[in-house]
């Protein structure tokens, strides 16, 4: 009696990024089959951020990705960019500025109100799409291996597109409020909008892999962005805070650690003051913080590490992602 047994047919690894397959084997083999639903292992090496940008053609796909999924089957399309702020500063022009009277205590109410108005929509826009990034792509993040980060990035990404519309109307209406433009005020809006973009950025990264787990993170995210109009010199003016009538030197010192409300502060320099040069409301000693550069340099450093350490956690909830999805 023979005592030969049969060899089971070899099953062949999961093939990493970059691999080619072998020609020779064949397709419709009961093993092959069975592989064919296993999720890709990722093959960038934990390489995080930094991969993220090194991919950067894939990166270009997903953002052009995410800009025709907003808009697909809109008739106004990239317009709703524009529509949607105008008529958000109408509103709080109207009802602080005119009816409650706010205008006639800072000078271009408009500008100061919309000035703050286009980076904050740009910060909430960032926290919240970043923040469904994961979700949103799951059938992506389960079978492509690709950096995990990439989704929360492209939000940043988008959201920026979506705010140079904005932008653009914020520059044309400060110039024709008498803006001229230098050097300082340009270092301003840069400072700031570095600030606004890290820490978006890193709260993006954080709760989009915290809302893998637990879909309460959107929810909290809605409630989050509700205190983030109020909780910054936008409708209100600084000089409020800055008195002593606001609670004494303590209150200042908190608030200013907020850095969404340094970020605006600084773009507030950068398109708000120019316009009103000479007057107390705008370069007065309580107009802004008299330490405002430093304090913008300080919190870039702290928004950096903070982006490292939401990278870090990240990393250490994505190897459950394709099974929490």
């Amino acid at each position: 009696m023979s005592t030969d047994r049969a060899t089971p047919p070899a099953v062949k690894p999961v093939l990493a990024a970059g691999q080619e397959d072998d020609p020779g084997e064949d397709v419709a083999s009961p093993a092959r089959r069975d592989l064919a639903d296993v999720p890709l292992a990722p093959s960038f090496g934990g390489g995080g951020l930094h991969d993220v940008f090194k991919r950067r053609y894939l990166l270009k796909l997903l953002v052009q990705k995410e800009i025709q999924a907003r808009y697909n089957a809109s008739v106004l399309g990239l317009l709703w960019s524009y529509v949607m702020p105008l008529v958000r500063f109408s509103m709080y022009f109207l009802v602080i500025g005119i009816v409650i009277g706010l205008h006639k205590n800072v000078p271009n109410f408009a500008i100061h109100v919309f000035c703050g108005l286009v980076f904050v929509t740009f910060f909430t826009e960032t926290f919240a799409a970043g923040t469904r990034s994961i979700v949103r792509n799951k059938a992506i993040v389960r079978k492509m291996a690709m950096p995990r980060e990439m989704f929360p990035v492209a939000s940043t990404i988008v959201s920026a597109v979506h705010a140079f519309p904005q932008l653009v109307i914020l520059v044309v209406a400060a110039i024709a409020s008498g803006w001229v433009f230098d050097a300082t005020a340009l270092g301003a809006g840069l400072l700031g909008f570095v600030i606004l973009a890290l820490f978006g950025t890193g709260l993006a990264l954080l709760f989009s892999a915290g809302n893998v787990y637990f879909r309460d993170f959107g929810q909290i995210v809605a409630l989050l962005t509700i205190f983030t109009h109020w909780a910054v010199p936008m409708i209100y003016p600084y000089t409020r805070l800055s008195t002593s009538e606001a609670g004494g030197t303590w209150f200042e010192q908190v608030y200013l650690a907020n850095p969404l409300a340094e970020g605006v502060l600084l773009l507030q320099r950068a398109f708000w003051v120019p316009t009103c040069l000479g007057q107390e409301a705008c370069t007065g000693p309580d107009a802004m913080p008299s330490d405002l550069f430093m304090r913008g340099f300080v919190m870039v450093g702290i928004a950096v590490i903070f982006l490292f350490v939401c990278q870090w956690i990240f990393t250490r909830l994505e190897n459950n992602f394709a099974e929490r999805l």
